[in-house]
């Protein structure tokens, strides 16, 4: 990856909406290697796909928290049946398995207590091999979403 690819990169984290040719005047290439290059960082996986940024207050899902899961033992029979279930689970945003204690850290947005008190009992308390759960609400949300450093 040389600085034209990095550049491209980070033009599309600013704004991936750009069209192939917005792209390459952005970067200073012509449409065709501008294509290829973009074509060739999607096929070698470093861009992995591309989605718009929605306003989760406004969508009703204002209420967010941050979810420390210990499991009853971390090992290959609990791991992938925790992790497949928590996958199932769209309220999860985020999920982290994590060295130490606890195993995982799970970032879960809801509408407010009542609505999250349900997913916890009906869903998070429920997930397989759970010993401990952990909640701490988020008051405020200071980075979100930072673009990808590319400099080195």
């Amino acid at each position: 990856m040389d600085a034209l690819d990095r550049e491209i990169l980070s033009q599309l984290q600013a704004d991936g909406r750009l069209t192939v040719t917005e792209l390459a005047e952005r970067v200073g290439l012509s449409v065709s290697p501008c294509h290829r290059r973009l074509r060739a960082l999607e096929r070698d996986g470093i861009i992995t796909g591309y989605r718009a940024m929605l306003d989760a207050p406004s969508l009703g899902l204002g209420f967010e928290t941050l979810v420390f899961v210990t499991l009853d033992a971390a090992n290959s029979r609990t791991i992938p049946p925790f992790e497949a279930a928590v996958r199932d689970l769209p309220r999860v945003l985020h999920a982290q398995r994590l060295f130490g204690d606890p195993d995982y850290l799970l970032r879960v947005v809801s509408a407010d207590l009542e609505a999250y008190q349900h997913f916890y009992d009906e869903h998070l308390a429920a997930l397989p091999g759970v010993h401990r759960l952990q909640t701490t609400l988020v008051m405020k949300t200071v980075v979100d979403e930072r673009m990808l450093p590319l400099g080195g």
